[in-house]
Parts: C-alpha cells; sequence; structure tokens
C-alpha cells in the first residue's frame, strides 16, 4: 500500500498541464469527500448502537417505575455471553469498545482503497482527456515530422498513464486478496445471520432494540459491500470510456501512421478489464447483487431448518 501510494504521488508530480493537474485533484477531493461522509456515518451508527444499549438506564433515571429497564439489557448480556449478571456491564463496556474498534478498522481501510480507487480514475480520465488531444492535434492540424514527433509522444504518454492505472487497480486488490476474500465471506454470512436474528425475535415493543441493532448492521454490510462493488464497477466504465473516447474520435482522419497506432489500441478493448478477488469474484454491481442474493439465500435456508 505504501508503494501504490508512493506511485500516486509520483505521478502527481510528473503532471505538467492544468488541466490534468485539475483532474487529478478533483478525484482526490471527491475522494475526501466520500471519507467524511463514511467518517460521519459510522460514528452516527456507532452512537445509535451505543444509545440503543443505555437508553434502559436513562429511562430508570427520567421514568422510574416498580421494575427497572435495565434488567432487560443485562438480561441480554447474561443470556449471550452466560455470565454473572454483575459482570454483565464489564462485557457490554468491551462489547462496545470491540466494535467501535471493529468499526473503525472497516472505515480505515475502506476509506483508503477508496481514496486510492478515486485517484486510479483520476488516471484513466486523464488517459482519456490525453487521447482526446492527440486526435485533436491530428485532425486540425497539418502534420509534419515535428508534429509527428509530438504526437508519438503523447501518445506514448497516453498508454502509459493508462497501463499504470490497470497495474496499480490489479495490485492494489491483488495486495489484498486474502483478506477481501475472508471479508466478503464474513460479510455474506453476517447478513443472513442478522436477518435470521430479525425474523427470531417475537414482535415486542421489550425486542425493539435488538431488531434496531440487527437492522443496522445489516444496513451497514450492505452498504460496505456496495460501495465496494460499485468502485470496481466504476473502475471497469472508466477503463471502457477511455477506448470509447479514441472510438468516437475522428481518428479515421488522421494520418495511415497515426491510424495503425489507434487501431492496435482500439483491438486492446477487446479484452476485458476486470478486478478479481480469488478468481471467484469480480468486483462489480452484479457481484454485489449475487452476493446478496446469496445471502438471502443462506438466510432463507436457515429459515427452513
Amino acid at each position: 500500500i505504501r508503494y501504490l501510494l508512493e506511485q500516486l504521488q509520483y505521478i502527481y508530480n510528473r503532471l505538467k498541464d492544468e488541466n490534468e493537474i485539475a483532474i487529478y485533484d478533483n478525484y482526490g477531493n471527491i475522494g475526501k469527500r466520500i471519507t467524511i461522509a463514511c467518517i460521519i456515518i459510522v460514528v452516527c451508527n456507532q452512537s445509535v448502537l451505543v444509545a440503543i444499549q443505555c437508553w434502559p438506564y436513562i429511562f430508570d433515571v427520567i421514568l422510574p417505575h416498580n421494575g427497572t429497564y435495565v434488567g432487560r439489557v443485562v438480561a441480554l448480556v447474561s443470556k449471550y455471553f452466560a455470565v454473572e449478571e454483575k459482570y454483565s456491564y464489564l462485557v457490554l463496556l468491551h462489547l462496545n469498545v470491540a466494535t467501535s474498534v471493529g468499526a473503525l478498522v472497516f472505515l480505515a481501510v475502506g476509506t483508503m482503497m477508496l481514496s486510492c480507487f478515486k485517484h486510479i480514475c483520476g488516471m484513466f480520465r486523464i488517459a482519456s482527456y490525453r487521447f482526446e488531444q492527440i486526435i485533436t492535434i491530428t485532425t486540425l492540424q497539418s502534420i509534419t515530422l515535428k508534429h509527428k514527433t509530438m504526437i508519438y509522444k503523447k501518445l506514448i504518454c497516453a498508454i502509459d498513464i493508462h497501463r499504470k492505472a490497470t497495474e496499480f487497480a490489479k495490485f492494489l486488490v491483488s495486495s489484498m486478496d486474502r483478506s477481501l476474500f475472508v471479508v466478503i465471506m464474513v460479510t455474506v454470512l453476517c447478513v443472513s445471520f442478522n436477518l435470521y436474528g430479525i425474523f427470531h425475535i417475537e414482535p415486542d415493543m421489550q425486542n425493539i432494540e435488538e431488531t434496531l441493532v440487527h437492522l443496522i448492521l445489516v444496513c451497514f454490510i450492505f452498504a460496505y459491500m456496495f460501495l465496494a462493488n460499485y468502485t470496481g464497477q466504476e473502475i471497469m466504465d472508466y477503463n471502457n470510456f477511455v477506448f470509447l473516447t479514441v472510438y468516437n474520435a475522428l481518428w479515421y482522419l488522421a494520418p495511415l501512421e497515426i491510424q495503425k497506432l489507434i487501431l492496435i489500441l482500439l483491438q486492446r478493448s477487446n479484452k476485458a478489464f476486470t478486478l478479481s478477488i480469488s478468481g471467484l469474484f469480480t468486483l462489480s454491481l452484479e457481484c454485489f447483487a449475487s452476493l446478496a442474493s446469496a445471502s438471502i439465500s443462506y438466510f432463507t435456508l436457515m429459515l427452513s431448518l
């Protein structure tokens, strides 16, 4: 990851065109905004989870009655963790700390990868911009030897940044291949178990906190899965957009030598570019639909047992 970040910074330092720098900065800012939004969502999510667990204590103070609201929370902790009632508060504290740390880890890894992918999208967009400039030069100006040399250099630069973008995207996924595979398996099972838990809770106002916890976890996991797969889909779309830009341009008006080079580039578009995890999952919206379907299938299987 450190190598990738250094390379992304190196590419940024090599950019000379103001428009290219603006494109790169724009995608970097998008990554920052998404990171801020994710931080706010996770903080709110954790706050709601803690509030759900603490509201019985608050109700005992505000609306005291013969019974106790806290007994419900203590009973849940004692039931699921098989501890004595006097230690249930420590277990509850440990559980909150553990979930908060886990959420922060998920947030840090997810936003870092998301930001890197956004910069890679910026590299694809710069490649499209460079190809647009090349086609404009070849069609609007008389081609001299000097122009040909300049066109070849620009073509090399455009192909080079496109190649680096594809390599960086694959390197980022392959460097965390096993971890991502485990995360996918765990998230699918977590969704299934939480859905199973929701449907096995008795429809009672006293059980509302359990239902809310399960629903929040399901929404959080689905959002995480969607963002990861949407990012992979976006990478593929930007890669295809590069070739679409070349194809839609007036490349056939360029000199024959330039046309041959562009045709070779267009032939490259026949090979699909995908981000695969362990050769089983391809990050895309279709993969998200498949994972969601698998989660629901496992849930219905458990429900039928």
